[in-house]
């Protein structure tokens, strides 16, 4: 298991990339203009949890000096999630719902003065997951909120929370990082190969939590080799056999999306290299199947494909049903 090397230095709160965010954090905890209530959004693993969770040591940090110190009792226990000033509240599991018992739960909690510091921090992780009632109620919280609470909701997507919950929140927009820059940290700070940075930077699209949890999850490399070798073999059988494959997709919503995640990916990079386009690949380790499809399908019925993935993505955002979309997006496939 490869740990992260500790760093002396808080300039940045240990945050690899998205300066202008830490930045603004920084000032608004210097200025002591903090905001209730914050909306960090960007995809899974691009680093929401992270920098919440920094603001959180900045603000419970004990030290006289200038905050996190990463060393004080404080910081310590809110970097094993055990600080009782600071709640963490999340679905039992990607993909499941975040359910309004637990923001009940979190309002009780809230509703306490803090125990050890000056604040009570709450973060909601994957807060798209939230039932329409768990949604409402946190709403009620922070239409009045409390002066010594700090709410940081954490979303993939602001379109897929309520308007009204967006519209009370200060956002914080985090997006992905360059492959140079995830691909230096991986060997800086979590010691890995420089091949197998190189590969995981691209992989990644930029989300480092991702490219870290990858490099200590070998299962996650086999089970995306063994996606790709499925929608290579879903080009040559029948209908019925591709009826069979998104059957039994459709009974794991977490396996679907990371599916159709990785193979937007894969279609992106054929498009690239049909349309002779200068961009870098994403699966770079598979460049001879990669321009085998490209001389196969090209531009044109490498874009549909794209745009029928997308659109069966969207679709499953919005709660369709699953077996019958991915049916439709097998029909949409190319066939060789």
């Amino acid at each position: 298991m490869k740990t992260v090397k500790t760093m002396k230095t808080n300039s940045d709160w240990g945050i690899v990339g998205h300066e202008w965010a830490v930045g603004f954090l920084q000032q608004a905890v210097a200025s002591s203009n903090v905001s209730h209530a914050y909306l960090f959004t960007g995809p899974p693993g691009v680093g929401k949890t992270t920098l919440s969770r920094a603001l959180a040591a900045a603000l419970l940090c004990q030290d006289e000096g200038e905050a996190p110190c990463g060393v004080c009792r404080a910081c310590r226990l809110v970097a094993s999630g055990n600080h009782p000033d600071l709640h963490i509240v999340a679905s039992e599991r990607v993909g499941a719902s975040l359910k309004i018992e637990q923001v009940r739960d979190l309002q009780r909690q809230l509703a306490l003065t803090p125990v050890e510091a000056r604040w009570q921090i709450a973060i909601l992780r994957r807060f798209e997951e939230a039932t329409t009632s768990a949604a409402n109620a946190l709403l009620k919280t922070l239409e009045e909120p409390p002066p010594y609470v700090v709410r940081a909701v954490l979303a993939s997507d602001a379109d897929r929370l309520l308007p009204t919950i967006v519209s009370r929140c200060q956002q914080i927009p985090l997006r992905p990082l360059s492959v140079a820059v995830v691909q230096r940290a991986l060997v800086e700070r979590w010691d890995a190969e420089p091949e197998q940075a190189e590969l995981l930077a691209h992989l990644s699209g930029g989300r480092l939590g991702w490219a870290v949890r990858t490099l200590n999850d070998k299962a996650a490399l086999q089970r995306r080799a063994q996606r790709l070798d499925d929608l290579d073999r879903l080009l040559t059988v029948s209908i019925t056999e591709r009826f069979r494959y998104a059957a039994k997709l459709a009974h794991n919503p977490v396996a679907t999306q990371e599916t159709l995640d990785l193979w937007i990916g894969w279609w992106r990079d054929v498009l690239l290299l049909a349309a002779e386009a200068d961009a870098p690949l994403t699966n770079v380790d598979r460049q001879s199947a990669l321009r085998d499809h490209a001389r196969r399908f090209g531009v044109e019925r490498s874009t549909a494909v794209i745009e029928a993935m997308r659109s069966a993505t969207d679709r499953l955002k919005h709660n369709a049903n699953a077996r019958l979309t991915l049916e439709v997006l097998m029909l949409d496939f190319p066939h060789t």
